[in-house]
């Protein structure tokens, strides 16, 4: 039997018992706020039903929340957990609304008494109802606050992904370069490899390591000849490509420099040496001085950390390292 024609039923029996027993005048105002809970129950289980499909909504956005806000998640599953119960308890209070239905089949032997307290009943259930109901609308406001900062995170993670596909794209490009770098330089001198000459990459960068051999006499700052034409061939790589950088850093070993007029000691020897590969390679007009360090690095950066006369004549080098501007780069880690 549907809620309307229970209500007409109670209607009927209402109307045979304030017949025979009640004045008029009082059966039309219980008839009038009878008929008005019948409009209102009937409006409450409408809004009760957009409520509903409005709360189903709500649960398929909250399940595809980011692992990564899980506070929020957290929160959002104790909200759901609170929305579950108060739904329990709203069906418990439509089944108990059901069970005093059935109860007015049970009036027709009844009296006013019981007529009233079934309504006083059914007052309540609807109190109890609207109050549920209550609870459910802020639920919701609730939920679209968390929403609303899901969202919110969710633009950020985006924006930081297109970061990083951007960083992984200039570091795969910065890599290609510095292999491609690698392989102009190892061609170019490639006709030194057996006479002191090696060229590596690591961290990607180019190294490419003279021995003392390969430059300069012991003690001395002045260039070999064939140290010379190895850095102009080096030099021609470099001059046609101008994105770049160039640092220069000479290396001794741990023996103590005898001081001259000319020369200090190690880290005076180490920075001269750099300084005069420096000018050699700037001889090429087409390489700026702009883009090249002279270091010094005296005994302090050995190879190999040992007092045999090898580990000290592999101590005793030149390290010219090449890396790639990194411009593109630093602007996106600026703007992070």
């Amino acid at each position: 039997m549907s809620v309307k024609i229970k209500l007409h039923t109670l209607v009927i029996i209402v109307f045979v018992a304030f017949t025979a027993c009640v004045p008029t005048k009082q059966f039309e105002e219980l008839q009038l706020k009878n008929v008005k809970c019948e409009e209102e129950l009937e409006l409450t289980k409408e809004e009760n039903q957009r409520l509903e499909v409005a709360n189903t909504e709500l649960n398929s956005k909250v399940d595809i929340m980011s692992e990564r806000l899980k506070n929020y998640s957290e929160d959002s599953l104790e909200r759901e957990n609170k929305f579950r119960s108060i739904n329990m308890n709203y069906d418990k209070l439509n089944r108990r609304y059901e069970e005093l239905q059935k109860a007015q089949d049970q009036l027709l032997t009844g009296n006013i008494s019981e007529t009233r307290k079934l309504l006083e009943e059914l007052q309540n259930t609807q109190a109890g109802i609207i109050e549920k109901e209550d609870q459910l609308r802020q639920l919701e406001d609730n939920l679209k606050r968390d929403q609303s900062d899901l969202n919110k995170y969710k633009k950020e993670l985006e924006e930081k992904n297109t970061r990083l596909v951007e960083l992984e794209a200039i570091l795969y490009k910065k890599d290609s370069v510095v292999n491609a770098l690698k392989n102009k330089v190892s061609n170019a001198l490639l006709g030194f490899a057996d006479k002191g000459l090696a060229v590596e990459m690591k961290n990607g960068k180019v190294y490419v390591s003279l021995d003392e051999q390969l430059l300069f006499k012991s003690g001395s700052t002045v260039v070999d000849p064939k140290g010379v034409s190895a850095l102009k061939r080096l030099a021609d790589v470099l001059a046609v490509n101008p994105d770049i950088n160039i640092m220069v850093e000479g290396h001794t070993d741990d023996v103590p420099y005898i001081a001259s007029e000319a020369i200090k000691d190690n880290w005076d020897l180490s920075v001269k040496r750099a300084t005069a590969i420096v000018r050699i390679l700037m001889e090429n007009k087409k390489i700026e001085g702009s883009r090249i360090i002279a270091a010094g690095r005296s005994k302090y950066h050995p190879i190999i950390n040992s007092k045999a006369p090898d580990a000290r004549k592999k101590n005793r080098r030149t390290e010219i390292i090449l890396t790639p501007k990194l411009d593109e780069l630093f602007q996106i880690l600026e703007t992070n």
